[in-house]
């Protein structure tokens, strides 16, 4: 496929006006902290959103009449939509700016949220979760963005790690939402307060600028942009019908109903997310799928304690709602904790070499929260405290690490993209730790081999710099983007 330079700056220079960047947040422009906090709001109303179904699985379960490991399925909903949410709101973000993307995504993923509480099925449930999924992946990749490209690049290991924060505080609040709602109105009143966010989309349309970086190097020019490359006119039906197969297969996939065609229809989504890819970055489409293959890891260390320790506390452990409330708390906080933690440090020491000792260090906590008896609570908190800091926390670099790869004018839909596909680790974690844990002979024998398998994995990629090597490999410009024509 043919390659185009791009007519733009490197997304590693500072943004415009940033020449003497400012390197403290204090320091910072109004329009810039205004800019932050929006972000971080809206991102914790997605987390928040996003997290209730694994609070409430057993009462779903005994609801609709569902086995625990049929229900477990609806976390995996919303996985199966992101990249759709990536690919379609990123390049939305791409063309029209990141303010825009940024407030779609938001009234998708109250609006889904919302409609969760009205579900009436098994089906209806996973259909509107699917809807929170594609506004959770737009809020991700154009918020990242956003606050990335309105911070200069001094900081932006700092902006990405802050803004991740946002989400484990999302997390907390919905434990504390769940401890408070459910016991009084039940499951459903917790999907009815994810409409709130709508407010805040109101808010940003009003009052925020867009992102400088984004106005510098893009803004109404009419070069290439991931939206005239997904989009043009020969495409558009092709990428529209494989959008459709690629949603299709892993609806069968992660629903479990994909009979004995499991190996078929995995290839199909490898090759339709390999055709987009090719379609994003041309020649370097290698590098995009090394992104997502460590994202995918990532989620697989992260996402089966994420999702699975609620009903772990519950069943394994016997807590009531308030102490799984209170250990959820904890958890949230070291994950924000930790998210900040890791950009201040990343830009002091280098993004990959903060990523890489973090995870090390988390692989001393997994061990000790899952070996623990009933009755240590304290401890357990104390643990999980430290293990999310350093092993989810440590996530919080994985915007400005992969939104290095991509050039302004497309880093919207490829950080979106990427991250997302690479998210299906999400959808796979409790599957996955339910299978394992019914070889092992228990929950959290299950959880503590994959996060400590995988967290080895992912370091030894971004140790290595695997994505970057494969980069280097075809020999083309970083910058160089597809041909629409």
């Amino acid at each position: 496929m043919a390659v185009q330079p791009p007519a733009q700056s490197s997304p590693a220079e500072p943004a415009s006006g940033a020449t003497e960047a400012p390197r403290s947040f204090r320091q910072l422009t109004g329009p810039q902290r205004r800019a932050f906090f929006a972000a971080w709001l809206g991102y914790l109303l997605d987390g928040f959103d996003f997290i209730l179904i694994t609070l409430v699985l057993t009462e779903i379960a005994g609801d609709f009449g569902l086995s625990l490991s049929h229900a477990a399925t609806l976390v995996s909903a919303a996985f199966v939509s992101r990249w759709l949410g990536g690919l379609v709101l990123g390049a939305i973000g791409d063309r029209y700016g990141r303010k825009p993307a940024m407030i779609l995504a938001i009234v998708a993923f109250s609006v889904g949220s919302a409609l969760c509480g009205f579900a009436w099925s098994y089906w209806s449930l996973f259909a509107f979760r699917a809807v929170v999924g594609i506004g959770m992946a737009g809020e991700y990749g154009s918020s990242a963005t956003y606050v990335m490209e309105s911070w200069p690049a001094a900081m932006r290991n700092r902006a990405a790690g802050f803004l991740l924060s946002a989400y484990p505080v999302g997390t907390v609040l919905a434990a504390l939402a769940y401890r408070l709602v459910v016991p009084l109105g039940g499951w459903r009143w917790l999907f009815f307060l994810g409409i709130v966010p709508i407010a805040l989309a109101l808010y940003l349309r009003r009052s925020l600028p867009e992102a400088a970086q984004w106005r510098a190097d893009v803004g109404d020019r009419a070069e290439v942009t991931t939206s005239s490359v997904l989009f043009a006119p020969r495409r558009r039906l092709p990428n529209v019908a494989l959008a459709v197969v690629l949603a299709g297969a892993l609806v069968l996939l992660f629903s479990q109903h994909s009979g004995g065609f499991g190996p078929v229809l995995v290839a199909v989504v490898v090759a339709g997310f390999v055709a987009f890819a090719v379609q994003l970055s041309g020649r370097l489409w290698p590098v995009v799928l090394a992104i997502m293959v460590t994202v995918f890891c990532a989620f697989l260390y992260s996402w089966p304690i994420q999702s699975l320790l609620p009903t772990y506390l519950k069943t394994t452990l016997g807590y009531d709602a308030a102490q799984v409330s209170t250990a959820l708390t904890w958890a949230g906080l070291g994950y924000a904790a930790g998210s900040c933690l890791a950009g201040a440090v990343a830009d002091r020491f280098g993004t990959r070499r903060t990523y890489v000792w973090g995870l090390c260090i988390s692989l001393a906590f997994v061990f000790p929260v899952f070996a623990l008896p009933a009755g240590n609570t304290v401890a357990l908190w104390v643990l999980l405290f430290g293990m999310q800091a350093t092993s989810s926390g440590i996530s919080g670099l994985l915007p400005k690490y992969i939104g290095d790869h991509f050039p302004t004018r497309l880093r919207a839909a490829g950080l979106g993209f990427s991250y997302n596909v690479g998210a299906l680790g999400g959808a796979v974690a409790p599957l996955a730790g339910a299978a394992i844990a019914s070889r092992l002979g228990g929950l959290g024998s299950a959880l503590t081999v994959l996060a400590v398998t995988l967290t080895a994995v992912v370091a030894v990629i971004i140790g290595f710099d695997l994505p970057a090597r494969l980069g280097r490999a075809p020999h083309v410009e970083r910058d160089a983007v597809a041909d629409p024509a």
